[in-house]
């Protein structure tokens, strides 16, 4: 079951250094939301900290709030690692696992988590999480090959396939196109369609045409100055923002003039 994602005063340090500023949004679920803006402002800083993946770095840490369906994700009693299962992750750069084939690339997340499963389970859990990421066609006469030996759409997919597998309520992606070509990119674009009927989906993108494409809200990050924090500027329906929107610096962004 897809899930509410909001986050009050959020503000995230990599070490004394502030990089996101109080950040205040609500992101709703079975809906696809897209952080827009230029680099450096804090929008994949934001997407980690969703998942506490941003912790991962040593001295990274945030001030502030991030309620998944009204539990705070960073209170002292909320196990991290359970975080990161109910919240999943998808890189830029897909990164199936090398030495796996595809289907113990699906598995691996859930063997991770010590889930035992018979054989059978297992085969059923590969199926459909393929079946979810649009693969399952494309692969299942070759389960038992290598996932590094497929092409860069299909390892992207894979790595979504597998982030599917451990049954998450939220997908974050980190620009997953961006390393992929026109053809490959379509077909997670239309992945990303199909996954919003059963998760909230977030994902980041430098891609304005992409965002505009698959969302349906987005959100622009902006700096106010060399150095200074990253803000949230403006969040909205995507039709809104693209057509219409109420700040200045996001129209000079969507239009080009500077990012």
């Amino acid at each position: 079951m897809s899930k509410r994602i909001e986050t009050k005063n959020l503000d995230i340090y990599y070490g004394k250094f502030h990089a996101v500023q109080n950040v205040n949004m609500t992101i709703e679920p079975r809906s696809v939301t897209a952080f827009i803006g230029s680099s450096g402002c804090g929008k994949s800083t934001v997407l980690r900290a969703l998942n506490r993946m941003h912790e991962v770095i040593n001295g990274a840490y945030v001030k502030g709030e991030v309620l998944l369906d009204g539990v705070n994700l960073y209170d002292k009693k909320v196990d991290p690692v359970r975080v990161r299962r109910q919240v999943g992750m998808v890189f830029q750069k897909p990164n199936p696992f090398p030495t796996m084939s595809i289907k113990e690339n699906v598995l691996a997340g859930v063997r991770l988590n010590n889930a035992r499963i018979s054989g059978k389970q297992a085969d059923e859990l590969v199926e459909s999480s393929l079946k979810g990421a649009n693969l399952w066609n494309e692969v299942k006469d070759r389960l038992d090959n290598p996932g590094s030996g497929l092409s860069g759409g299909q390892q992207q997919r894979l790595v979504i396939a597998r982030a599917i597998a451990v049954s998450p309520e939220v997908i974050l992606m980190d620009e997953p196109c961006s390393a992929l070509d026109p053809i490959s990119t379509l077909a997670v674009e239309d992945l990303i369609q199909v996954l919003r009927d059963k998760y909230t989906v977030v994902i980041v993108t430098h891609n304005m045409q992409q965002a505009a494409r698959v969302s349906d809200v987005t959100a622009f990050f902006n700096l106010e100055a060399q150095g200074k924090p990253g803000q949230l500027i403006e969040m909205g329906p995507t039709d809104k923002i693209f057509s219409n929107p109420e700040e200045k610096s996001t129209e000079d962004y969507i239009t080009g003039r500077f990012g």
